[in-house]
């Protein structure tokens, strides 16, 4: 069986950025050429396919229905050929990932591992971002995202890796033992927590675990849970706290937690595209953030 004659790669390339934007002018800016080389390279198509690609009228530029299935082949081609290249290029370089995550998180449980990380993964490269907004992953500026919510994200690819819980923790200085401790104590509170829905505070624990004379809305204010940590092992107040990133201040006996009591968190999860889900690195990084999670939870259990 004879093969039918393929247009000219220059061609097919041409005509796919002329159907994407649907303009000769624009597709002669995204080549960086003229649009009448544009021009020619689509006489050139439409004379090797003996039809007609694109009708030219007042409103712009439409593609006819033989420009419609070789739009969808040409957008299929070019897109398993961006991906070659970029399975080429990744085997030539060291494996990277950009992960992108909470300040607070990256400061007080995934900073201190990285050494752990680092000695395991010599080959792969971290790049560490943390950022107030969500990152759109569909953006693809960042292979990995770290995230703080109740309920896994649709469309991507959800590992859970810890249920986090709130506690009150306090320098052992203050030598705190009973409730009513709290009366004398300066009491550490941190704004804007979104998640979770019902937010952890001294509100909500008095609500809980009762304790009527408490003020509940005194003491001093924290817009960055980092920060409360700081000046909790400093003696200076008692914060309700993230048992996950208080673990390793409590492990070194830097903080202690008085009340057998706590409230619920939300949960942590490593989130990415479902193609990236499968990439060796990525893998090796779930795998041992899930090991270390575990280790976390085996502490933070042994400790309160």
């Amino acid at each position: 069986m004879k093969l039918s004659r393929l247009p000219p790669l220059g061609a097919l390339r041409a005509f796919h950025a002329v159907a994407t934007a649907l303009s000769f002018k624009e597709a002669a800016k995204q080549l960086n050429v003229s649009a009448t080389a544009v021009s020619h390279q689509i006489r050139l198509i439409e004379s090797t396919l003996a039809c007609r690609v694109f009708e030219r009228n007042a409103q712009g530029v439409k593609m006819t229905q033989a420009g419609e299935l070789l739009y969808a082949g040409t957008s299929s081609a070019f897109t398993a050929l961006a991906s070659a290249v970029k399975q080429i290029e990744r085997a030539r370089h060291p494996p990277a990932l950009t992960i992108t995550t909470t300040s607070n998180f990256l400061t007080n449980w995934l900073v201190p591992r990285l050494a752990d990380f680092k000695a395991q993964f010599p080959q792969i490269d971290l790049h560490l971002h943390t950022s107030v907004e969500k990152v759109d992953l569909t953006q693809r500026t960042v292979d990995v995202a770290i995230r703080y919510r109740e309920t896994p994200e649709e469309g991507l690819h959800n590992t859970l890796l810890y249920e986090d819980k709130f506690v009150v923790a306090a320098s052992p200085a203050l030598r705190l033992q009973n409730p009513e401790d709290l009366l004398n104590a300066t009491l550490f509170h941190v704004e804007n927590r979104h998640v979770p829905a019902e937010s952890p505070d001294w509100q909500h624990w008095k609500r809980r675990y009762g304790l009527e004379t408490l003020n509940a809305s005194k003491g001093l204010y924290f817009s960055d849970e980092t920060h409360a940590l700081q000046a909790t092992v400093a003696g200076q107040g008692v914060v309700i706290a993230s048992s996950l990133l208080a673990e390793d201040l409590i492990t070194r006996n830097m903080l202690a937690t008085p009340f057998n009591c706590s409230l619920p968190g939300a949960n942590y999860y490593l989130v990415t595209m479902n193609e990236s889900a499968v990439r060796p690195e990525v893998v090796l990084l779930r795998e041992w953030i899930i090991q270390e999670m575990q280790r976390s939870t085996a502490s933070v259990h042994a400790n309160t």
